[in-house]
């Protein structure tokens, strides 16, 4: 792939990952709740379920996913109620902490098992990647080279965004001592993710 040609992808890639949306918010829960390791965790995790979208796209799966409508709303509503789902640990909490619940708070895993879910429950990647990919290369001559730089052009960007903001975040807590201000704060991610829930519902029913 040209140089200019991935520039772009990578920019248009680069903009995707900074739009606000639920993957941002369960970065900043899990980075402000348990520190940075967690929220590094977790981003590293939200990058490889939406590098699986980007090879899904590559090697043209993702044109089964418009195919099979009922797969496809399943995906999709299973993403919000797993919003839901984080909803309600976040306000099972408490106003002691920021924390989805007691008992993944001591683990990376769940870290690892939230970021990946908000990714892989977002079947609407693997449309955007192979409606975006088809801009930058044809099916009939793409090599096995040229779909690994593109997924890792996309896992890497997705990745690095969400390290950077939970690097920022937990830098934050710890100069502003956010902790003060948990139960606002819970109360505030926990309504974003029942919007963001309601809004999958809305434009998909």
């Amino acid at each position: 792939m040209e140089l200019g040609l991935w520039l772009s992808l990578a920019g248009i890639c680069a903009v995707g990952a900074m739009s606000p949306g639920p993957s941002l918010a369960v970065v900043l829960s899990h980075s402000m709740a348990q520190g940075l390791k967690h929220g590094l965790v977790a981003s590293v995790a939200h990058g490889i379920g939406v590098g699986i979208y980007a090879a899904l796209a590559v090697v043209g799966l993702a044109g089964l996913i418009q195919q099979f409508p009922i797969a496809y709303k399943t995906l999709l509503f299973g993403g919000a109620i797993y919003l839901v789902y984080l909803a309600y640990n976040i306000l099972k909490a408490g106003k002691s902490k920021f924390s989805f619940d007691k008992a993944s708070s001591s683990s990376s895993l769940h870290a690892a098992r939230d970021g990946f879910a908000i990714a892989f429950l977002n079947p609407k990647l693997a449309i955007f990647f192979l409606a975006l990919f088809s801009q930058f290369i044809d099916p009939e001559t793409i090599t096995v080279y040229q779909g690994i730089i593109m997924c890792l052009t996309v896992f890497t960007i997705d990745t690095l965004w969400y390290c950077i903001v939970s690097l920022i975040t937990s830098k934050a807590n710890q100069k502003f001592d956010l902790t003060r201000y948990a139960h606002v704060i819970n109360k505030l991610l926990a309504f974003a993710f029942l919007l963001l829930a309601l809004r999958v519902l809305i434009t998909n029913i």
